[in-house]
């Protein structure tokens, strides 16, 4: 049974609209526009960290240690006498980088080996499997810790460790994901027209199958951000200053309360993002607005 024939510019031509119509509707998603416009707030606030307060975050000052809020210390002052408010900017500014950074290299490995997994199949796909199903034998925070451990404290082990490690759920999402998407009637099509294995999975397949990837992104990203693994002190970090201010919870609950604020409002703006995305790409979206 012969397949039906479709020319290679009427695929790339259906394919270009609905990515033009995609960028048009973009902020007519109220969940992903209010997470934008929140997530920008907070970095513009973590850039202007030197514009916004006058403490260095890592200069101490025993004789002003545990002060409560005030018109001096916004958010009071750490037990070793640290601006809470300058060390919780700039804990957004050394979370936020190290996160997205951390996050970005192994969602492109994953998401790039998954799909040529799940597209092509075969040995390809069943070399990948074994190699993800190695990894996922260990449990995945042990094999991080771990890992910084072994390479020392700093941000390049972080980036190396998690990159080592976290692009085998990338991987796997996608991989399932194509497996699903490369039978429908659309791919068929695609592929007799004409059209390259990299402009199927690039125009065709990922876009259809990326949705569950990015949420999972914006959660990773929230989890880099608590834990700070391999943040050295005394820099700043958020989930640093959530542990050691638990130690005054009774007495000081702003040093623990604060930093768990941030962390909470950085989760809600990437997840109000991540499911904004997740419409945007969806299929069967192209026709809304």
């Amino acid at each position: 049974m012969s397949a039906i024939s479709f020319p290679e510019p009427a695929v790339a031509a259906q394919a270009e609209e609905h990515a033009q119509q995609r960028a048009r509707r973009w902020y007519r998603q109220p969940a992903l526009a209010s997470g934008a416009i929140l997530l920008a707030l907070i970095v513009a606030a973590a850039i202007a960290a030197p514009l916004l307060t006058p403490y260095n975050p890592i200069k101490q000052n025993l004789g002003a240690s545990l002060l409560g809020p005030s018109a001096h210390h916004l958010l009071g002052t750490d037990q070793t006498g640290r601006d809470t408010f300058a060390r919780l900017l700039y804990g957004l500014r050394t979370d936020l980088r190290i996160a997205f950074i951390a996050v970005l290299l192994p969602f492109c490995i994953g998401t790039t080996l998954g799909s040529i997994a799940g597209y092509f199949g075969g040995w390809v796909d069943a070399v990948l499997m074994r190699l993800v199903d190695i990894v996922v034998a260990f449990p995945f925070y042990v094999l991080i810790i771990a890992l910084v451990f072994v390479l020392g404290p700093g941000q390049r082990s972080i980036y190396i460790a998690i990159t080592l490690v976290g692009w085998v759920s990338y991987a796997r999402i996608i991989r399932g994901e194509i497996l699903v998407a490369k039978r429908q009637e659309y791919v068929l099509a695609a592929r007799s027209g004409g059209l390259s294995a990299v402009r199927i999975i690039g125009r065709h397949l990922l876009p259809n199958g990326i949705t569950q990837a990015i949420i999972y992104a914006m959660s990773d990203i929230v989890q880099d951000i608590y834990f700070g693994l391999g943040v050295p002190a005394p820099t700043p970090d958020l989930g640093s200053m959530i542990n050691d201010g638990q130690n005054f919870l009774t007495t000081h609950w702003q040093l623990t309360t604060f930093p768990g604020l941030a962390v909470v409002i950085v989760g809600l703006s990437l997840s109000l993002i991540g499911d904004g995305l997740a419409d945007l790409i969806r299929p069967g979206q192209s026709r809304v607005g």
